[in-house]
């Protein structure tokens, strides 16, 4: 729904957003997303809302209308009526007695795989057949194995399902060939797409085609063209087959081969730096599609020995079109989406592909599992051309294209109610005159090649000089801490350099705060973790990021700290003292309930003083705790307070600016009677955090006031690390508005 208005006064009809028809080539070239729908509200009427429930292979009807996708852990099918994609409603659970693995839709029915296999040894597994008037369960066809992804020929003649028999992983370092080997099933489907051999399903063997264990093939994913031909990834064989749906003939079969990616992360290390390369890795491809009926395209996820982190184009002779090379990696650095925990491994992960016509042009869908991200590509025949960068939930898995209503989806299948991570559909509409997202990407790092990676992004700060200049600093999920300079002239705004802080006394900081010193250099607040031996401390720096000055709290106090400690830091002048304010964010054991402290402190005589700041209570159905997040001096001894609660999504509460001020309040040591602060509320930021309808993110951790008057918002993506990883710079408007 985000602009929808001005969407439509852009010339985008109702026509369009609800099916009726289709949006120009001349009107618009990108995807907006409109929608975030989670999955729990699928669950029956009075179920517990933390059941976990998981979108995983999604597919619509031939309308667009109706979609259907997988959930694993509740053992079924879920639809939902999609016919106005700004308020999807819940359509029917249907129970499939095992564990659904992919779905299909055609004219009549649904088709599901279902695994019901004892153990690895002994698989099994069969095609259900829902029909789609009663949502009711019309076939049982046993699929000779354990089935993987499903797929429905274009004429509705066929269901070909990957009979993968997966791998044990704790067997033999999960080594294959592990038997039994697996198949391709076909069945066939009369007028009403009923399966007219459901009690003798075809079975093409696929043994003795893959160089890499061919007694055990394990097929992971299949897709059918035109001419219902069928291509068939073989994951951990390496291999790629296409066979014949009509006669059950194997017509094509050849290696995935390898492929090489240059200056990408490659290090066990919480960075996403450029740091080396992958050469000749397996690509083990995953999701395939059909670009036409001579090419497709591979997500080459890698299993247990692969992964080369892109995606490749393919004819149907087995030639390489086309291969993305490092691009996905890239991509995630540029846009503070890489998976720094990842990198060591498979990296940005892409393991769904799809493909669909929009505005006149073909379009490629590659999706990054770790990075939280899809990419969209522009066919060209040739090299594709990288069109828009679409974020996700965690851990995008199917993609769907849906040409007829202008739509695009993504199943996200992470769920965690206890982490507060919720499975979600995710929907884009086609026909945005510009991107809405990235609002900040990274430039080239010339020393290395790629761009500067980043995230996490936990505090702000203006330059005093130069209203087109912000700085950043990232918190403690990456092994180093940075300082960031952001170009906010720019659109999106980039980051165009970075300082590594150096020179402290512990293993690590975690930065949660920055404000510009005026005699040069900056203030930085890192939060302390006691148990693990990090300090609350307060850090003077030089330009170059170089440690001048730690400072620490009375030791008095630092027996008093918890772990949610120091938020933010702002300079400041006051009756002729140049002075440093600290935020903690919540209440320590000498606090009283409901109050936390700002700390102020005197760079002169090096004292502290404390007042008391009366936090709101939690507004949230979902509990949780209130803290603060950032202080930005606003002159004369005010100053603005980002408050917040730690819940996201629906359950977001409260997401604020404050205003305090110090006039007429003097700070107490540590030991007496702290005064306690007026606060006023002055700005609700959640609306601004909700208008890209994603999922709302729990931590806005950085507020600034540019040399021009313009309040700045950013938001910390927790480093990709179980988080969608999306990154909002929000200009909120003149800071005049807190008045």
């Amino acid at each position: 729904m985000a602009n929808l208005r001005g969407r439509f006064l852009k010339g985008v009809s109702l026509a369009v957003l609800f099916g009726l028809g289709t949006v120009s080539a001349a009107q618009a070239d990108y995807f907006e997303r409109v929608n975030t729908y989670p999955v729990y509200k699928t669950l029956p009427a009075g179920a517990d809302k933390a059941t976990e429930t998981v979108a995983e292979i999604i597919y619509a009807s031939k309308d667009g209308r109706t979609l259907a996708f997988t959930d694993s852990p509740g053992d079924a099918i879920v639809f939902v009526n999609a016919a106005n994609p700004l308020n999807i409603q819940p359509k029917a659970r249907v129970a499939l007695g095992g564990e659904p693995t992919s779905v299909a839709v055609g004219d009549q029915a649904a088709y599901a795989g279902v695994n019901t296999s004892e153990d690895y040894v002994n698989a099994s597994g069969h095609l259900a057949v829902i029909a789609l008037a009663d949502m009711g369960i019309t076939a049982t066809c046993d699929a000779k194995g354990q089935p993987d992804s499903v797929a429905v020929s274009p004429d509705g003649k066929y269901v070909a399902i990957a009979i993968e028999n997966e791998r044990d992983e704790d067997l033999n370092d999960g080594v294959i060939p592990q038997m039994p080997a697996g198949h391709l099933a076909i069945f066939d489907l009369d007028e009403n797409g009923v399966p007219t051999n459901c009690d003798a399903v075809r079975i093409v063997d696929l043994t003795s085609l893959a160089d890499v264990a061919p007694t055990d093939p394990e097929p992971e994913f299949v897709s059918i063209n035109s001419r219902n031909q069928a291509v068939v990834t073989l994951q951990e064989n390496n291999h790629l087959a296409i066979v014949d749906l009509a006669s059950g003939d194997v017509v094509a079969s050849f290696s995935a081969g390898a492929a090489s990616a240059e200056n990408i992360p490659v290090k066990k290390a919480r960075m996403s730096d450029a740091s080396g390369s992958t050469v000749d890795v397996r690509r083990e491809p995953d999701a395939v599609a059909w670009i036409d009926d001579e090419r497709f395209v591979t997500a080459n996820e890698g299993d247990y020995e692969g992964g080369s982190r892109g995606f490749t184009i393919w004819n149907t002779k087995g030639e390489v079109l086309f291969d993305s090379g490092n691009q996905m990696e890239h991509l995630g650095m540029a846009h503070g989406h890489y998976p720094a925990k990842r990198a060591h491994k498979k990296g940005t992960e892409p393991e769904g592909v799809a493909v669909g016509e929009f505005g006149g042009e073909t379009l490629i869908f590659v999706n990054s599992e770790r990075g939280n991200f899809v990419a969209v590509y522009k066919d060209t025949g040739a090299e594709p051309e990288f069109v828009q960068f679409l974020p996700t939930h965690v851990g995008p898995e199917g993609l769907l294209a849906i040409p007829g209503r202008d739509l695009f989806v993504v199943a996200n299948e992470v769920d965690s109610a206890e982490d507060g991570v919720r499975s979600h559909l995710s929907l884009y509409q086609f026909g945005a005159d510009a991107p809405a997202y990235p609002s900040i990407t990274s430039a080239t790092d010339p020393e290395k090649n790629a761009p500067i990676g980043w995230g996490a992004l936990s505090a702000l700060a203006a330059d005093p000089t130069d209203a087109n200049k912000l700085y950043a600093v990232s918190d403690s999920f990456y092994d180093d801490a940075r300082i960031y300079t952001l170009d906010i002239a720019s659109k999106p705004a980039q980051i165009t350099s970075y300082v590594t802080v150096t020179g402290f006394d512990q293993a690590k900081l975690d930065l949660e705060g920055i404000s510009v010193a005026k005699d040069g250099g900056f203030w930085l607040a890192s939060e302390g973790r006691l148990d693990r031996e990090l300090q609350h401390l307060l850090l003077k720096v030089a330009a170059d990021g170089s440690v001048e000055e730690q400072i620490t709290l009375p030791q008095s106090l630092i027996d008093q700290s918890k772990r949610f400690s120091f938020e933010g830091v702002a300079e400041f002048e006051m009756n002729g003292q140049t002075l440093v304010a600290v935020a903690v964010q919540r209440e320590w054991k000498d606090d009283p309930k409901g109050h936390t402290k700002i700390a102020i402190y005197n760079p002169a005589d090096k004292s502290w003083g404390f007042v008391h700041y009366p936090l709101d209570a939690p507004k949230s159905a979902a509990g949780g705790w209130v803290g603060l997040s950032e202080i930005v001096s606003m002159g004369n001894g005010q100053f603005a307070i980002l408050e917040r609660d730690n819940k996201g999504g629906e359950d977001a509460a409260i997401k604020q600016i404050t205003v305090v001020s110090l006039d007429g309040v003097t700070p107490a040591a540590h030991g007496d009677e702290l005064p306690v602060l007026e606060k006023r509320f002055a700005m609700d930021i959640l609306p601004a955090m909700s208008k890209g309808k994603g999922w709302v993110m729990d931590k806005p951790e950085g507020l600034a006031i540019t040399a021009d008057g313009r309040l700045i918002l950013v938001t910390d993506n927790d480093g990709v690390d179980d988080a969608p990883g999306e990154t909002q710079l929000i200009d909120l408007g003149p800071a005049t508005r807190l008045n």
